[in-house]
């Protein structure tokens, strides 16, 4: 069975060290601005990379359900491949958000439209895995076959 997950648990490991690093960062922002908890206000470089970081972590949860969701129902390589994407997309989201608050946009767009494909593409992997289990049906390889 692990060699079915593997992917997609070698990428979710990456995105807990990617939200490490993004924690470790607002300690870093905290320090050189001199900014003690529980304190979220001060400096605007370290407002932006602490909303940063708190941005990629509310999101964290659903990126991590999908991604998995995705991989055990319809495939551990299109789902490493798209967690991989948002991962780099997240990264670049808090970079370009650290620079300034418009440096976000393209990359929150990107992960958001990646963020979309994951859930997708887990909805699309459980319905059908519910219609072969409950109807009998297959309908990806029903729709194959119509060519």
């Amino acid at each position: 069975m692990l060699d079915q997950v593997v992917f997609v648990a070698a990428v979710t490991l990456l995105g807990l060290l990617e939200q490490a690093y993004f924690s470790l960062q607002v300690i870093y922002a905290r320090r050189k601005f001199s900014i003690s908890p529980p304190a979220t206000t001060g400096h605007p470089e370290f407002e932006r990379i602490f909303r940063a970081q708190a941005n990629c972590s509310e999101y964290f949860p659903l990126f991590i359900i999908s991604l998995w969701l995705a991989a055990l129902f319809f495939g551990q390589v299109l789902s490493a491949f798209l967690g991989l994407l948002y991962l780099f997309g997240r990264y670049r989201y808090f970079h370009g958000y650290a620079q300034s608050a418009t440096g976000r946009l393209a990359p929150l767009y990107f992960t958001a439209k990646v963020q979309w494909v994951l859930i997708i593409v887990a909805a699309v992997g459980v319905l059908c895995y519910l219609s072969r289990l409950y109807l009998g049906l297959d309908p990806l390889t029903a729709l194959s076959q119509l060519k």
